[in-house]
C-alpha cells in the first residue's frame, strides 16, 4: 500500500527500485573495501555503495543529498560482507522513511550504524574466518592434496556462494523489516546457538586439518649406553601421538595471539625448521 505524505500539498512517495537495491548491495560487495581510508575505515565504500540510492531520495534536494553524503562518510566499520550486507539494508529502509517524511533524524540513522557495527563485526568475523573459511579450506586442502585440479576451483565457487546468497538475503530483509529484522536476530537467541554449533564444528574441522596436513617428526637418537633410543618413537609418541605437530599449531596460535602478522609467523617456522635440521633434531 502506497504511503503518502501529506503538507499542504500532497506529495508522491519516494521508494526504491529494485535495482537501486541491488546496485547498493553489488557495490558494497564489490568495491566496499576497494578504498578505506586511514580516518574513516569503510565510510568511503558506504557512501560509494549509498550513491544510487542517495540520488534516489534526495536527487531533487541538494541540501539533503550533501547532508546525507556528509552522514555516511563519518567513521565506520564492521564485517564487511554479512554486518555491512544488514546494515546497509536497513540503512536504505531509514533513508527511505526518512525522505518519505517520518520523523527520524540523521542523527538517528547515524547513531543505528554506529550501534550495530560493533556486535555484528563480533558475530560474523568469527563466524566467517574462524569458522566457515577453515571448513571450505581444509576440503579444497584435502582434493589438492590428492591430486585433484578442482580443489581450489571448489574453494572459489564455495566461497563466493556462501559469502554472496546468505548476504542478499539478509540485505533484503533487513531493507523490508527494519529494525524489527535486527532486533529479532539478537533477541531470539537464534543466532548464539548458532553460532557456538559452528565455532565447535570450526573447532573440529580445525583439529583435523592439523593433524593430516602438519608433520613433524623427530629423527633424533639418543646412545645411552650400549643401546640407542629413538627420541620419537621411544618419548614423544608414547607421550602423545603426533605431539610434534600439535606443539607447532599451538605455537603458531600463540603467536597469532601476540598479534603478529602470518608472514611473521611462517619465517619464524621456516627458521625453527631449518636451525631443527641443523642441529639433527628434526
Amino acid at each position: 500500500m502506497e504511503r503518502q505524505i501529506t503538507d499542504t500539498n500532497v506529495q508522491t512517495e519516494k521508494k526504491l527500485t529494485k535495482t537501486d537495491l541491488n546496485k547498493c548491495f553489488l557495490l558494497w560487495h564489490l568495491l566496499g573495501e576497494a578504498t578505506l581510508s586511514y580516518e574513516r575505515l569503510q565510510a568511503p565504500g558506504v557512501l560509494g555503495c549509498l550513491g544510487p540510492v542517495l540520488k534516489r531520495l534526495y536527487g531533487d534536494d541538494k541540501e539533503e543529498f550533501v547532508n546525507a553524503c556528509q552522514r555516511h562518510m563519518e567513521f565506520f566499520n564492521t564485517a564487511g560482507y554479512y554486518g555491512g550486507s544488514i546494515i546497509m539494508g536497513l540503512v536504505c529502509s531509514l533513508e527511505e522513511e526518512r525522505a518519505n517524511g517520518l520523523p527520524i533524524e540523521g542523527e538517528d540513522i547515524s547513531a543505528i550504524k554506529t550501534g550495530l557495527m560493533g556486535p555484528l563485526a563480533g558475530v560474523f568475523d568469527a563466524l566467517r574466518q574462524g569458522t566457515a573459511i577453515p571448513i571450505i579450506a581444509s576440503i579444497a586442502i584435502g582434493m589438492g592434496m590428492d591430486g585433484n585440479f578442482f580443489g581450489p576451483i571448489f574453494y572459489m565457487i564455495v566461497t563466493v556462494l556462501y559469502v554472496m546468497v546468505p548476504c542478499y538475503w539478509m540485505f533484503q530483509t533487513s531493507y523490508k523489516k527494519g529494525k524489527e529484522a535486527v532486533n529479532g536476530l539478537f533477541a531470539s537467541g537464534k543466532l548464539e546457538r548458532f553460532m557456538t554449533l559452528a565455532t565447535a564444528v570450526g573447532a573440529i574441522t580445525l583439529g583435523g586439518l592439523a593433524a593430516t596436513t602438519v608433520t613433524v617428526t623427530s629423527s633424533t637418537v639418543l646412545h645411552l649406553g650400549s643401546s640407542d633410543m629413538v627420541l620419537q618413537e621411544t618419548i614423544f609418541d608414547a607421550i602423545f601421538k603426533g605431539l610434534l605437530p600439535v606443539g607447532f599449531v599451538f605455537l603458531s596460535y600463540f603467536l597469532l595471539q601476540k598479534k603478529l602478522s602470518t608472514s611473521k609467523i611462517i619465517l619464524i617456522l621456516i627458521a625453527i625448521a631449518i636451525v631443527g635440521v641443523l642441529i639433527g633434531f628434526f
